[in-house]
């Protein structure tokens, strides 16, 4: 779906990409795209599953979704899609808290699946969320992309197009990690963790269909390798570009090198 506010439309390979004139105007495109392929998946099926980004650049969406009517929200499951490793369990910077605040305490989820970081073996919290991520397919995937060209928080070094693994521990680069500091979750970059639990690239490009929004000047170097460069790990993000049905919202600003 698309909507006739775009300042610009183009496909790159199989990816379609919408540009708006502001953050407020593509937040806004995005969750009526969200919101009408939600209404056609639940008159479809009994249930939808959904998996969420944890970012400032998904502040206008997640506000425009949550304003969305005549959803049986009862009928959605969702998740989100990485967590830090080794912060406190009530840290504001936690992406379950983010996650809590803007979208998971605002609507009436069926069920809502959370990453447990604290738990004391990482690596059997990864088996237990992949399990449950497997019970069904994913619908939805509301994604963005970080300045690094990563996806959830799967970083050039560690991004692999077939990942055995659907769910894993990684070590977070620096660009990524600077990344928190630059969207003021942390004062400074020994504040951020090293390590996370994140979906790998071929669980969120599983979903059926692929939300993806990235505005802001930060990400106009991203968007443009995303866009630009081959399809590789170089810039995980390229591989949006070979999915059936993924969408690419993007403001002018995230726009300007396109």
């Amino acid at each position: 779906m698309t909507d006739r506010s775009a300042l610009r439309r183009l496909t790159v390979d199989r990816l379609q990409v919408e540009v708006y004139p502001s953050r407020s105007e593509m937040g806004n495109a995005a969750a009526k795209a969200v919101l009408a392929r939600l209404r056609q998946l639940l008159q479809e099926q009994k249930t939808v599953r959904m998996v969420f980004a944890a970012a400032p650049s998904q502040n206008e969406f997640l506000d425009a979704l949550t304003a969305g009517c005549n959803i049986d929200w009862q009928r959605v499951e969702a998740f989100h899609m990485d967590e830090y490793i080794g912060l406190p369990p009530d840290a504001p910077q936690r992406f379950g808290a983010f996650l809590d605040a803007h979208i998971f305490s605002r609507l009436p989820f069926g069920r809502i699946v959370k990453i447990d970081a604290s738990a004391p073996d990482a690596q059997a919290e990864c088996q237990r969320y992949a399990a449950l991520l497997a019970e069904k397919p994913l619908d939805i995937v509301c994604a963005g992309i970080g300045e690094n060209g990563h996806m959830a928080f799967n970083d050039p070094p560690v991004a692999d197009f077939n990942d055995p693994e659907a769910v894993k521990v990684v070590r977070m680069d620096l660009i990524c990690r600077q990344q928190q500091v630059n969207d003021g979750a942390f004062a400074t970059l020994g504040d951020v963790p090293e390590q996370a639990i994140t979906l790998t690239m071929p669980t969120l490009l599983s979903a059926r269909w692929l939300y993806c929004m990235v505005p802001g000047v930060t990400k106009t170097a991203a968007v443009a390798h995303t866009l630009h460069d081959p399809i590789s790990t170089a810039c995980p993000a390229t591989a949006l570009r070979n999915h059936p049905a993924a969408i690419l919202y993007l403001d002018a600003d995230s726009a300007a090198l396109i």
